[in-house]
Parts: C-alpha cells; structure tokens; sequence
C-alpha cells in the first residue's frame, strides 16, 4: 500500500465533512443574517408607500419587521398586515400604524392611549401584572371580535413569556374610547390613558378591528427594552 497518499486523502474526507450542513445551527442569527435582515427591512422601509401619513420610526419598523416575518414562519400570525405601536412618542401624537406588506403601504395612522400607570404623556413603565394598570410591550397576535362595555372590541394574545403572555387573562384589547381624541387633548394637555389596553379614537375603532382581526401581528415598542423583547421573542 502506498501511504504517501494518506495524507491527501485525509484532506479530501475532511473538506467533504466540513461541508455537510450544520442543521443544529441552522435558525440561528448570525451577524450577517442580522445584516441581511436590516439590508432587507431598509430597503422595504424606503419603498413604504406613505399614503399622506408620517412614516413611523425605523427601528421600531425594523425589530417589527423582524419579529413578523419570525411570528409568520412559526404560524402564530397569517396575514399580511402589521401594527405597530411606538411607546418612545409623546400620547399626543398618532403613534399607532398599520400597515398593508403585501400592498406596502401604510392603512391607518392614529392615536393610542397607554394604560394610566405606565406614564403621563409618556409611556415608562410597563408590567405583564394583573391590576397593574400598565401597558405590555412585545409581540401579539390578534384574536377575535367581541362586543364588550367598550363596545367593539379585539382580543389580544400576547407572545411573549414574562412580558405580555398574560394580555387575555388581563383583558387586554384594542378597543374604541372618548379619551383618545384630540379634543381630550386640548383639554389635559394629553391623552387620556387605559387600564392597560391599547385604546383607539372611536371613529376609527371599527375600520382598524376590521382589518387587523383574526392572527395578524400587533408591536408594542419601546426603546428601552428592545432587547429584552428580543431575547423573549427568540427564545
């Protein structure tokens, strides 16, 4: 036997190894999936069609989008459409998107209260606690419809283990209130706040249950606990 070729055919069974795929590794996020990702998202954010309204900010759309397309591939959410909700704004201003991704284009933009013990005009603190009266940030799925003692009203399944998993039980929903108006505004010096649900203008209940009922994906965000929403959401 000819050993001088040992080592040549130790290489060859080596690089045929090397590039069987790793398919513990293969849903992991790596740097430059990260980078493919935001590449991705930025270019969708620019080609976002505004529809007269203001675009909202893109590191919210980017972790949304993010979130999203994983909540998509794991079935938790089906349709298309994605709100988004940006607890960094004042309540005074419409921190409240909803967007059309098949269409690319923005549906609505509006206001949105916070519960009363997560702030005044600015959303700070945030628990998954029932009585806590506080806002839940994280990813949700839409549930169903239901007339309620603020009439019109959407079911919220929260996503996210520790940060909001207890929306249902918490009844929290989207729902129409008088104190989310620019009338009440004018009034405060700020919108009025929830018992911890995201609450909308009446006039617009209906047209925004109507679309984003029925397992599309909701996002509470907030600046200072992106990570943290993150973290749970991959986990």
């Amino acid at each position: 036997m000819n050993y001088k070729f040992f080592p040549l055919l130790f290489v060859v069974l080596l690089t045929s190894f090397t590039r069987l795929p790793n398919k513990s590794n293969s849903t992991k996020i790596t740097p430059e999936t990260t980078v493919t990702s935001v590449s991705k998202n930025v270019s969708i954010y620019n080609q976002l069609d505004a529809n007269s309204f203001v675009l909202p900010n893109f590191d919210c759309f980017n972790t949304a989008l993010d979130g999203f397309y994983l909540l998509k591939q794991k079935g938790l959410v089906t349709k298309n459409i994605l709100t988004l909700v940006d607890f960094s704004l004042s309540s005074n201003t419409k921190r409240l998107w909803v967007i059309d991704l098949e269409k690319n284009v923005i549906l609505f933009q509006t206001l949105v209260a916070h519960g009363r013990n997560t702030g005044e005009e600015f959303a700070n603190e945030f628990s998954n606690q029932a009585e806590s009266f506080k806002s839940s940030i994280g990813f949700y799925a839409t549930g169903e419809i239901y007339n309620g003692k603020h009439g019109l009203s959407l079911k919220l399944d929260g996503l996210e283990k520790g940060l909001n998993d207890n929306a249902r039980e918490r009844a929290v929903v989207v729902h129409g209130a008088d104190y989310v108006s620019e009338s009440f505004i004018k009034q405060n010096k700020r919108l009025g706040r929830s018992q911890g649900c995201p609450a909308i203008p009446v006039e617009m209940n209906e047209k925004i249950i109507n679309v984003i009922k029925d397992k599309s994906c909701l996002f509470i965000y907030h600046p200072s606990k992106n990570q943290e929403i993150l973290a749970k959401l991959a986990s």
